[in-house]
């Protein structure tokens, strides 16, 4: 017989004091396991929620004040509808599209980028703003749908990047004979800030991953591994030249 038993025979409640405080202990764990299951469930869909629900009413205090009154259902409803401005806003987008994409409409386009063109201030912003959506939008265009890696901020240290264009016209020629990409380094867990680097190609690693697989890689500050990929990415040609890539394989 051991001690803990003889002394447990030897002094009853001492025993069932233990016994309680085991139970005690038991009691205390599944509940903290019960409240971090409720936490891992909750927490997600109540920040998709409150996410949602800011873009949704932002839309709406930028578009329905542009709308007529009596074009709302709030004016004729005791309660106001979230998402109607949202609403507008795409078919808004959807028919400006369509309209611009005949003789008409392509006239008007030019017509108003000729007086913003006389405009000094205007003029700089609307262009560097327009590139950035032409560039980012256009349908066949690849940039920001490749991940690489490249050795920066040091040797040894890996940093995960954005493949933006290949450096062209005056920054190619500043910079020493080769071939030159520029990258976006993003900041964790906030990737929408970072850094641009430029360059050689030889030294960027292109990685079989999505943008959303990098962006929650990013701002989960490492935790959500990508799973393992079999082959490049449908529709994203590798860059010419680049080695293998060896995907991460999820723990």
């Amino acid at each position: 017989m051991s001690d803990t038993e003889r002394s447990t025979a030897q002094n009853p409640s001492a025993g069932q004091a233990q016994a309680g405080s085991h139970h005690l202990l038991s009691a205390r764990a599944r509940l903290r396991n019960y409240f971090l299951t409720g936490l891992i469930v909750a927490g997600p869909l109540a920040i998709t929620l409150y996410i949602t629900w800011w873009f949704v009413t932002l839309v709406d205090g930028w578009v329905k004040p542009l709308v007529p009154a009596a074009y709302l259902p709030d004016t004729y409803l005791p309660f106001a509808i979230p998402g109607i401005g949202l609403l507008i806003a795409l078919l808004g987008l959807t028919m400006l599209g369509f309209l611009t994409a005949n003789l008409v409409g392509k006239s008007l386009v030019n017509l108003g980028e000729v007086m913003l063109e006389r405009m000094p201030v205007i003029r700089g912003l609307y262009k560097g703003v327009k590139q950035i959506f032409e560039t980012v939008f256009k349908q066949d265009g690849h940039s920001f749908r490749r991940v690489g890696l490249i050795e920066w901020p040091g040797e040894g240290l890996w940093s995960l990047c954005f493949i933006t264009e290949s450096a062209k016209g005056a920054l190619a020629e500043a910079l020493p004979e080769g071939d030159h990409l520029c990258v976006f380094v993003p900041c964790t867990p906030n990737p929408t800030t970072g850094y641009l680097v430029v360059m050689e190609r030889s030294r960027v690693k292109e990685v079989e991953l999505s943008t959303d697989d990098a962006f929650k890689l990013l701002m989960s500050m490492g935790i959500i591994q990508p799973e393992t990929r079999a082959g490049p990415l449908p529709g994203v040609p590798r860059l010419a030249g680049a080695p293998p890539a060896k995907p991460t394989i999820a723990a």
